[in-house]
């Protein structure tokens, strides 16, 4: 028990770092270049740099041809984005936060692909029409397990925290309500992350986690193993 409870410390003191280091906290917008293209961002966005899993998670998602493809988390919009100019027919981004919102239409608007992508906030599904199904759903989740009492106070902490996993906790359990049949549901974690908390979470909503890849990448001064899963009904 000591030792869990001492690794919950070190990681989450390692979110309070990339949260200092991965966000724009200035007054200004930014730009950043990423996957051969130039970016915006906006103060208070997770900034998807070179050598973060934005990067290699957005080139490794299978996009659902001329599908309908739905990313939670969307923050600057890199991956929703991407997902338009790469087969997919109608693209919903959806954040947590204003500010990736507003990242996420700039960025649709600076790639003249607003045709088909819709930028919306919503934590989790709560903002989509009930009706609403994807071919494919993905969210590169809030990695870093923050205590029961911590209080966001930053819009860039959503990106890296997730409140005694609460969030992750649902997508698990909700994601597959809106898939299309034949429809997949991805999610992504990295061993900045508990993974046994995530294993554990998995078999309670009723879920299995296929990994279909992974890498490692430096990420500030850790060296990370970034992995993608499908989330599959048992």
């Amino acid at each position: 028990m000591a030792q869990r409870e001492d690794q919950f410390r070190e990681r989450y003191q390692n979110g309070l770092t990339l949260v200092e280091k991965l966000g724009n906290s200035g007054a200004v917008n930014e730009e950043f270049e990423l996957l051969g293209m130039e970016w915006d961002l906006v103060p208070g966005v997770f900034a998807p740099r070179p050598g973060t899993g934005t990067e290699w998670y957005t080139t490794a998602v299978p996009y659902p041809a001329d599908g309908r493809f739905l990313e939670i988390g969307s923050g600057a919009g890199v991956t929703a984005v991407w997902a338009a100019l790469h087969g997919c027919s109608h693209v919903t981004a959806t954040d947590i936060t204003e500010a990736a919102v507003r990242n996420t239409l700039r960025n649709v608007q600076r790639h003249g692909v607003s045709d088909r992508v819709t930028a919306l906030r919503s934590d989790l599904f709560s903002g989509l029409d009930s009706g609403e199904r994807f071919d494919t759903v993905f969210w590169n989740c809030s990695v870093i397990e923050a205590p029961e009492e911590f209080e966001y106070t930053r819009e860039v902490e959503w990106a890296i925290f997730d409140r005694g996993y609460a969030a992750l906790s649902r997508y698990l359990s909700e994601v597959h309500e809106w898939l299309l049949p034949g429809g997949r549901a991805l999610v992504t974690f990295n061993s900045l992350g508990d993974f046994s908390r995530m294993r554990e979470l998995a078999e309670r909503s009723g879920v299995a986690l296929d990994r279909i890849d992974s890498c490692q990448r430096w990420l500030a001064e850790d060296l990370v193993t970034f992995n993608l899963f499908e989330v599959v009904l048992k």
